[in-house]
C-alpha cells in the first residue's frame, strides 16, 4: 500500500490524504444515525488526543521544515517563521470574529440558520488544516529538508482525528434542535468538503512557490495552533479535565514518537 501511494503524483497524494480527512468529518458526523447523545468522556479525551497530535505536528511537520528551508533559502529564518506563524493565528482569529458577528443575526432565527453559522465556522478552519497537508506533501515531494512523505501522512492522520468529534459537534446539537438524522448528517459532514479542494491547492503552491514556502509552512502550523487553543483545548477540558489532560499528552507523545523515530 505505501510503494502504490509513493507512487502516485504529489496532487493525487494530497488529493486523497485530505479525502481522509473528509471521511472521519463524515464518520464523526454518522454518529447521529445511531445515538442521540455521545460519551462526554469519550470525545473529551479525542479531542484532547487531537490537540495533542496537531501540536506536535505543527512543530515536527510544519516549523521545523519552514526554519531548515528558510535557511537554506538564505531568508531571516527567525523574522520568517514567526510572521508565518502570527499570520496563520490572526486569520483565524479574524474569521472567528467575524462568525461572532455574524452569529446575532443567525442564532435563533431558525434550525437552518444555526446550522448555516455551524457549518460555516467550522469550515473556516477547514480550510488552512487541508492546505497544510497538500503543502506537507508538496514539500515532501520536493525533497524539502525535515519533510517526509511520512510526516505529511502523519499530519494528515491528525487532523482526521481532530475532524472525528467536529463533525459529530456540528451534526449532534442540529439533532437535538429538531433535525432529522440524515439532515443533520448532511450539514455535519458538509464543513469537511473543502478540505480536499485546499488541499490540492497546497500541493501545487508548494510545488510551484519555493521561496515563500516558509511562510506558507509557519502560517499552517500558526493556523492550526490557533484552532488547538480556541477550539479543540477549550471544548475537550469543559467536562473533564483530567481526561482530556491525558489526551492531550497521549496525541502529544505519539505523534512525537513517529515522527522522530520514522521520519
Amino acid at each position: 500500500m505505501l510503494i502504490w501511494f509513493e507512487s502516485l503524483s504529489p496532487p493525487l497524494q494530497g488529493l486523497l490524504a485530505t479525502l481522509f480527512t473528509y471521511g472521519f468529518t463524515a464518520l464523526g458526523a454518522a454518529l447521529v444515525f445511531f445515538f442521540k447523545t455521545v460519551n462526554n468522556n469519550a470525545m473529551d479525551a479525542m479531542m484532547g488526543f487531537a490537540a495533542g497530535v496537531m501540536t506536535a505536528a505543527s512543530f515536527w511537520s510544519l516549523l521545523s521544515p519552514a526554519v531548515e528551508l528558510a535557511y537554506e533559502l538564505g531568508a531571516n529564518a527567525w523574522l520568517t517563521v514567526t510572521g508565518g506563524f502570527l499570520s496563520g493565528w490572526i486569520f483565524v482569529m479574524l474569521s472567528e470574529q467575524l462568525m461572532d458577528r455574524i452569529s446575532p443575526d443567525i442564532k435563533g432565527d431558525s434550525s437552518l440558520k444555526r446550522s448555516i453559522l455551524l457549518t460555516s465556522a467550522v469550515t473556516v478552519h477547514n480550510i488552512p488544516e487541508g492546505m497544510a497537508v497538500g503543502v506537507a506533501f508538496g514539500c515532501a515531494a520536493m525533497g524539502i529538508a525535515g519533510s517526509t512523505l511520512l510526516s505529511a501522512a502523519l499530519l494528515a492522520l491528525g487532523i482526521a482525528l481532530q475532524n472525528f468529534p467536529e463533525g459529530s459537534c456540528v451534526a449532534m446539537p442540529l439533532r437535538a434542535d429538531g433535525c432529522s438524522r440524515l439532515k443533520s448528517f448532511l450539514i455535519g459532514q458538509a464543513s469537511g468538503m473543502v478540505e480536499p479542494i485546499a488541499g490540492v491547492i497546497g500541493v501545487l503552491f508548494a510545488m510551484t512557490m519555493r521561496s515563500i514556502l516558509p511562510l506558507t509552512l509557519s502560517f499552517s502550523a500558526g493556523a492550526m495552533i490557533a484552532v488547538v487553543c480556541s477550539e479543540l483545548i477549550p471544548q475537550a477540558f469543559k467536562d473533564n479535565k483530567t481526561v482530556a489532560s491525558y489526551g492531550v499528552m497521549m496525541g502529544f507523545a505519539v505523534m512525537m514518537a513517529l515522527d522522530v523515530a520514522l521520519g
